[in-house]
């Protein structure tokens, strides 16, 4: 064989090694993540002007198409009550919170905009009154990825204790004013709406509102990404793998995972729809217009970082309530759903949602921004989707969801015993799910010169280490804060071992 031959062949076989070495050493590592599909889709490019027909003419400039400006349909007009003219509000054209008829929207966001700062602070101050909000990590305990848990009570007590505040009756402790979780409020409650987390809106900026941002600190809030965890696949733990699942992505993550009818409610799960905030019209609270927001923007990789807006089942606008975003973990287990409409089943509920939660409670204005009428075939799919979603593993539970005592250390055991007993925490929530499919009033308005809330569903504590701030409206920044709601609340008497013994079972579960 000639030579020269053979040493060509040699000198591509080694060029060749280092090229597989190489791809295989790339594929390893991690991709970096794409641009949000959905942010570039709806931004447009900015192009040169070379074109006559780009050019604005002073008719393109004109004030000739403001309402204002059109001429009556007849001269009559001027002889009738208000010349024929709208001067109130039109809702079809006047964004909403509007303060006079045709206030221009750019008026609107500037005010907001230069009001954001100050409600920003004045929401910052108020959790700083009620709140420790510097973070006390467990140096052992954490959430499914890692995460530390912070470690409570964190309420701020005014001139008492723990210990003497549980022993005072509901009309005292009402009557001085010092009951230490009274609601916590949307920060601009009059506008309302979905607020997302800074570390959610780093990665997508398309959910950054103009007028408003998140309080709560992030140490107080799940991980972010959270798990997934699938009922089917269970053997696989954690699914995610440290993404968060959007358009960008899902089909990648899921395909060999789910069924096609699974991975199509996926699909619609991701997929943004207008929203009363995020939108296309005047109404947004964005800068661009938005084509809205996906069901796994608040429910985020089927579980929850913290989001939150107002429930929509309260009228008048001052009566509504603060609402944290719970987990879609464990969906395929629980017969009621929404926190006061107790809607029966996951589709009814999903549909709800498009026509009434996205918008408010109010369908009407779905009309103006998008309304998305879902047919029961592409809901069924999403809400098989849901019902995927599966709690993190607790190995220290049998199948019964009770305490193994050959896993379970002394304090677990005792807050076990707890749970069932004195604290009456298994009264409402069930094991093996720890819920009880029912609604139920604390009646706190004994507590706090505050409205009644009235019944509110029961949530599942299963995978409960992972889901901060408790609550429906998040109030609870910690495990040791609901305990000591509930100790008030329930009027338990508990010690501090005792408390301390309940969150290590609750931890467990």
């Amino acid at each position: 064989m000639n030579r020269r031959y053979v040493f060509f062949v040699f000198v591509g076989f080694i060029g060749l090694t280092i090229l597989i070495h190489s791809s295989i050493g790339i594929s390893q590592q991690r991709t970096p993540p794409a641009a949000d599909v959905v942010q570039e889709a709806q931004t447009p490019r900015q192009v040169q002007i070379t074109r006559p027909e780009q050019q604005q003419t002073p008719h393109d400039q004109s004030d000739i198409f403001s309402a204002t400006s059109a001429p009556p349909s007849s001269p009559a007009f001027d002889t009738q009550p208000d010349q024929g003219k709208m001067l109130g509000f039109d809702f079809a054209r006047d964004p909403l919170n509007a303060k006079q008829p045709m206030q221009p929207a750019e008026e609107i966001m500037k005010n907001d905009i230069a009001d954001k700062p100050k409600v920003t602070t004045a929401q910052q101050q108020l959790l700083e009154r009620r709140y420790d909000l510097t973070p006390r990590l467990d140096p052992a305990a954490k959430m499914s990825r890692g995460k530390p848990l912070t470690v409570g009570p964190t309420a701020r007590l005014q001139g008492t204790t723990w210990q003497n505040l549980a022993k005072m009756i509901p009309d005292e402790i009402r009557n001085a004013g010092i009951f230490p979780y009274p609601s916590l409020p949307h920060p601009k409650h009059a506008s309302g709406g979905m607020v997302f987390p800074a570390m959610q809106i780093e990665m997508f900026p398309r959910l950054d509102r103009f007028d408003v941002q998140f309080d709560i600190p992030d140490a107080f809030l799940p991980e972010f990404p959270p798990a997934i965890f699938l009922q089917n696949r269970s053997e696989l733990g954690d699914v995610s793998r440290g993404e968060v699942v959007s358009i960008n992505n899902f089909h990648r993550l899921f395909k060999d995972l789910i069924t096609p009818v699974q991975l199509d409610g996926l699909r619609l799960l991701v997929t943004p729809f207008p929203q009363e905030e995020f939108n296309a019209t005047d109404d947004r609270k964005t800068v661009q217009p938005s084509l809205g927001v996906s069901c796994l923007d608040c429910h985020i990789n089927g579980h929850t970082t913290g989001q939150f807006h107002l429930n929509p089942d309260d009228r008048p606008q001052q009566r509504r309530l603060r609402l944290d975003t719970v987990s879609l973990r464990g969906m395929f287990n629980q017969q009621i759903h929404g926190s006061k409409r107790s809607l029966r089943s996951v589709e009814d509920f999903t549909e709800f949602e498009q026509r009434t939660a996205y918008f408010n409670g109010d369908p009407i204005r779905a009309m103006k921004k998008g309304i998305n009428i879902l047919d029961r075939i592409p809901v069924s799919h999403m809400a098989q989707m849901q019902n995927m979603f599966d709690f993190p593993a607790a190995p220290k539970l049998t199948v019964l969801g009770r305490l193994d005592p050959t896993k379970a250390n002394q304090s677990e055991l005792r807050g076990e015993a707890l749970f069932f007993g004195k604290a009456q925490c298994a009264t409402c929530h069930v094991p093996p799910f720890y819920l009880d499919n029912k609604m139920h009033d604390l009646k706190v308005e004994r507590f706090v010169n505050e409205p009644p809330d009235g019944p509110i569903k029961t949530f599942t504590l299963r995978g409960i280490k992972d889901s901060p701030p408790y609550l429906h409206d998040g109030r609870l920044l910690t495990l040791e804060d609901t305990v000591e709601f509930f100790n008030l609340v329930l009027s338990l008497q508990l010690n501090e071992q005792e408390k301390r013994d309940l969150v290590a079972f609750m931890r467990q579960l």
